[in-house]
Formats: C-alpha cells, structure tokens, sequence
C-alpha cells in the first residue's frame, strides 16, 4: 500500500498535486497471475484482465463518493482484492471494503498495535500455522490447534490476532486472492474451560471479520478430533453462519481417512496420516515475523477517520455487545450438557 487517499480532494490548488499526478504516485499494479489463474479467474470470479483497472478505478470512485473519510489505501492492488473477493460486484465489492475498516475500528482489542512481533508467544505456541505445500486447487492450508493455547498466559484476543495477521499475509497473493484457503482446525483436548472463553460476542465478531469483513475466500473449513463439547461450540457459531459457509464445514472426527478425501495425505504431516513430514511451525514464524516492515508500512495506510458516521458502521458496539451477552447465558447450558 502507498499513499494517503486523496479522495477529500475536490480540485487541484496552487502549490498542491492535482488528480493525475496522485495517480502517477501510485504504484502500477502488474499482474502475477499465470495463464491457468488469469482463466480462472475469469471463469469463476467474473475478471476480465480488458477490464480489470477499469472496474479498480469504478470501486475507486465509489470510495471518493460515497465514504470520502474512510481513510483506506486507493491502490490497485488493494483495491482488487475486495473486487476478486466479491466476484467484481462493485457494490458488495465497496461493502466489504468499509466492512474491513469497521472491524478494524470497533474491536480495538484486537487491531491496536497489530503486528508480527506483538504476537510472538501465540506464534511460538503453534496455535496457528500454514502449511508448507498447497493443496491441488492451488489452496493454501490453515492450520488452528486450540490446544496449544494456554489461557492463563495470554487473553483469547490474541489468537485472533494472530490468525488475522496470518490471513493479511497470505492475502498478500494474489494467488491466493483466486484460489482461496482451507482451514484444518485440531479441537483435541479442546476442554470445557477454554470452549467458555469462545462465547457469542467473540464469535459473532470473528465469524463477521471472516465473513463479511476480509476479502478471503474461504473453500473448506475441516473440523478434526472434535470433542462432544464441540457440539456446543458449534452451536454458539452456527447461527452467525451464511449457508453457503455452514455447507463448506467437515466435521471428520478422529477418522483421518475422511480428512484425506478433503485434504489429501501428501501435503498434510504425519501427525494427520499425511506424508509431509512432521508439522513444522518454524517455517511459517519466521515468514510472518520477518514481515514486520511491510505490516507497519501498510497498516499504518489505514487511517482511522476523527468524523466515522454511523452508516459506516456495521452495528452499534453496545448494542451488539449485549445482543450476545444475551445469547450467551442461554448458550451455557448446552455447553455443559455437551460436555
């Protein structure tokens, strides 16, 4: 990302660069797709590479127009992933592109001092990790293990964190942008203590980022080792679900073969039937750590607007912190039961 937006910007004054010059300071978006990408985006993502920097621009004036104070990177890069991520409907497009900073301004818990090394201990942990090979769509593989997080070290927050900054990586692809990922989560030994610390309110804002808030496509989402207090888990989450994401769940149990008929066994290490090798985090850690510099710069684009009117918001904050206090206190007794 570069620049500050210039979409406050009416009319060029004395001493003050006019339109076209902020647009030769941007820098020229250069596709790294391949062939087979550049069909496939076209055929499942609505991208005509004719058009491509023509629809950026029309989302680009869509921004100036209608959230002049949004404060968001203008570049075409950035700017292509909401498109890709929407199929190039420029509206749902710009939605997700305000969503994105609504999320970034409303959970501060999560977005202030965001970066690599900020989350050390959660990397250490193995929490989270990505796969060193991709899958034969050409997906990358996120890899969540719940039971390396200790909750008496560090707040739940954290994990999130640490997930988000990981998905700003990998979206950094535009490979990626295409093909999507696929989540592997590991709920063994997940207990009833830390399934509390997952309660409604923190659900709905993580299924929101996910859904409706992050230009990803997430393809799949492989459940494995899922204890019975998953059904509870799973229960607080389902209703936050769309349909079409729900359907791309997999819950597979300790039955590794039907893991292998989603994820095959050559990309996946030994501690899932795979023949990967074993799981290795440190690749990963150092990948993300050693981008540091790139987050600071890019994050530091994103600027949160003294003037965010409320049509910029996805819900009230009060509002939505008590909606899900609510459901929580009826959620807890099927955790238990569940348990």
């Amino acid at each position: 990302m570069s620049g500050d937006s210039d979409c406050t910007r009416t009319s060029p004054s004395a001493g003050s660069p006019s339109d076209n010059e902020l647009l030769l300071d941007r820098p020229k978006y250069v596709c790294s797709l391949s062939p087979d990408l550049v069909t496939k985006a076209r055929e499942e993502l609505q991208e005509k590479p004719e058009w491509r920097l023509r629809d950026v621009q029309a989302l680009r004036d869509m921004v100036c127009k209608d959230y002049p104070s949004l404060g968001t990177c203008l570049d075409d890069a950035f700017l292509l992933r909401f498109l890709r991520a929407r199929k190039f409907d420029y509206d749902r497009a710009l939605q997700l592109l305000v969503n994105y900073h609504t999320c970034r301004r409303t959970w501060p818990e999560v977005f202030s001092n965001l970066k690599p090394s900020a989350i050390k201990p959660v990397l250490e942990s193995g929490f989270v990790t990505v796969l060193p090979h991709r899958d034969p769509e050409g997906r990358h593989v996120v890899c969540i293990r719940p039971d390396r997080w200790t909750p008496s070290n560090y707040p739940i927050t954290e994990n999130i964190r640490a997930i988000y900054l990981t998905l700003e990586k990998l979206i950094q692809s535009e490979e990626t942008q295409v093909n999507g990922i696929v989540i592997l989560a590991d709920y063994k030994g997940v207990s009833l203590s830390k399934a509390s610390h997952f309660g409604p309110f923190v659900a709905k804002k993580v299924i929101g980022i996910l859904q409706d808030g992050f230009p990803i496509r997430i393809k799949a989402v492989n459940i494995i080792n899922e204890p019975r207090i998953f059904k509870g888990i799973f229960a607080i989450i389902k209703p936050f679900l769309k349909e079409k994401i729900a359907n791309r769940f997999f819950l597979h149990g300790c039955d590794l073969n039907s893991l292998h008929q989603n994820i095959p066994p050559v990309i996946l290490p030994e501690e899932y039937g795979g023949t990967a090798g074993r799981l290795d985090i440190s690749a990963w850690n150092e990948l993300l750590l050693a981008s540091e510099e790139d987050f600071l710069h890019d994050f530091s684009q994103l600027v949160v607007p003294c003037d965010s009117s409320p049509h910029d918001m996805l819900v009230s904050g009060d509002a939505e912190e008590k909606q899900c206090d609510d459901s929580l206190r009826g959620m807890k007794p099927q955790l238990y039961y569940c348990y």
